[in-house]
């Protein structure tokens, strides 16, 4: 995915964007694109980060494929929220501009730094759509 948004310039205007304070929305492989600091797994497969989230990431924390699971996680602004982990990636640290939205076992699974939201978890793969509600209110406010 990184070499294609770099290649194909969608990287630069995706900066653009959040720059001019459009709200973002990364998940699972997402959520990795977005953040400033990767694992030594993403540095191995030279992933380019596109830095907008002052995060550290680890790729495929939670194990491959068939380790993928549902829980149900408390995220702020949201509520209980059924997450669906595949090949999940997760953040081990952030920035002090980055404010924490839903931890897993060790992990922060869910962010926002201003206009830029991350999950390492799937919430188009359920039928509750507050998340995606909530990308839209950000949208709405600007």
């Amino acid at each position: 995915i990184s070499r294609l948004i770099f290649r194909d310039s969608i990287a630069s205007e995706i900066v653009e964007l959040a720059e001019q304070g459009k709200p973002i929305m990364g998940t699972c492989a997402g959520l990795i694109l977005l953040a400033k600091h990767g694992d030594e797994q993403v540095e191995r497969t030279r992933t380019k980060l596109l830095g907008l989230l002052d995060v550290w990431i680890k790729r495929n924390a939670f194990g491959r494929q068939r380790e993928s699971f549902e829980v149900i996680l408390n995220v702020k602004k949201i509520g209980e929220f059924p997450a669906v982990f595949i090949r999940a990636p997760a953040i081990t640290r952030v920035g002090d501009d980055v404010e924490v939205l839903a931890r897993f076992e060790d992990y922060i699974v869910a962010v926002q730094q201003k206009n830029i939201l991350g999950f390492a978890f799937h919430p188009e793969l359920t039928e509750d759509t507050r998340i995606h509600e909530h990308f839209l209110m950000l949208a709405e406010n600007i």
